[in-house]
């Protein structure tokens, strides 16, 4: 009997040890020697769930948070934002409650705009079983001629953080129901990402749009981005990025990775938008409920890199020139890859009982 309780608990410990290991080291907090075969080098680690997780995310960028119309901190109120102290919500019953409105921008989404087909950076960097390599992307980094080009995969994100850490979020300012880290949109699953044509009848006004007048109104967007304030009215532009249209991944590779990368992720939240996949948090009549907006106002978000060289002291507006924020952000190879942490502002009216 003696000689099979030892046995059990070897055994015991020889399970226990390897699972306490692989439970630190997701933690960040054992190091570990990883052999050249077990490292994917087209597909990085973006060590998401790590210590970076608090040092390499701009806190700052919540701020100001408003409260009954007074804000606490410094930082730049969208123009569309609601300005209403009081408000005045129905609950299920259909029963109206009083409520103060509190407004800040909201950590909502993870992007990552991948090479590698089904590469996810963001889950450790392992592959998922998705696409082939006729969906191998590019960052363009050949002549600039007429034939260069840039193109990448994007994996978005639920990421409600301050729901996963337990800060000053009330329920009923969780519009989405999302609660914790989950997979909402994959392209390589969307026929449209990367085929042009495809993408032109799921937003046939890209035809209009691509006039020379519209496209020389984009230069006072990217004035205005890069100024801090992205002009809503201009919807098809992107700033100093480039055309929004198509919502289609291929696009011309002048200038850095992370405006390529920025401008595919923009067209995406665009896309998302128009399929009712995404909604609109700002503004006094999304207080109570978001509405669904097919055209994103791009005022009401912010982008900071997460990887591969964070954005640790401020967010940039959709549109805003590189050269203010990230034009060095890129490391060649395994960081050409990006990941992106989706700010939006959120209008949020909280019942007083």
């Amino acid at each position: 009997m003696a000689a099979r309780a030892v046995a059990m608990r070897r055994s015991a410990r020889g399970v226990v040890r390897p699972l306490l290991v692989l439970f630190l080291t997701v933690l960040g907090t054992v190091p570990t020697s990883v052999s050249a075969a077990d490292v994917d080098a087209g597909c990085p680690d973006a060590q998401v769930f790590s210590g970076k997780l608090l040092t390499d995310i701009c806190w700052g960028c919540l701020f100001p948070v408003r409260i009954a119309g007074l804000p606490i901190g410094g930082g730049t109120i969208p123009a569309g934002a609601s300005d209403q102290p009081a408000c005045l919500c129905n609950d299920t019953a259909g029963l109206p409650h009083p409520g103060l409105t509190i407004s800040l921008w909201e950590p909502a989404r993870l992007v990552e705009l991948t090479r590698a087909p089904g590469c996810s950076p963001t889950l450790g960097g392992i592959r998922l079983p998705l696409g082939s390599r006729r969906l191998l992307g590019t960052s363009g980094k050949s002549e600039h001629d007429a034939s260069d080009g840039a193109f990448q995969n994007y994996h978005w994100y639920a990421f409600p953080l301050l729901i996963l850490l337990d800060l000053f979020f009330d329920s009923r300012c969780n519009h989405d129901g999302l609660v914790d880290v989950d997979i909402l949109y994959l392209s390589e699953l969307d026929p449209t990402w990367n085929n042009d044509e495809l993408a032109f009848f799921t937003n046939p006004e890209a035809a209009w749009l691509a006039q020379p007048v519209a496209l020389a109104a984009c230069l006072g967007d990217a004035a205005a981005a890069t100024a801090g304030t992205p002009i809503d009215a201009l919807f098809w532009c992107a700033g100093t990025w480039g055309n929004l249209y198509p919502f289609s991944g291929h696009q011309g590779a002048s200038g850095s990775p992370a405006r390529a990368t920025s401008l595919s992720a923009t067209r995406a939240l665009a896309a998302l938008h128009r399929r009712g996949l995404a909604r609109r948090t700002m503004g006094a009549d999304a207080a109570c409920e978001a509405p669904i907006d097919v055209f994103m106002k791009k005022s009401q978000y912010q982008l900071s890199m997460f990887y591969p060289l964070p954005e640790t002291q401020r967010a940039h507006v959709i549109g805003e020139s590189p050269f203010r924020w990230g034009e060095w952000r890129n490391i060649p190879g395994p960081g050409e890859d990006h990941v992106y942490l989706l700010w939006r502002w959120m209008d949020c009216c909280v019942a007083l009982f």
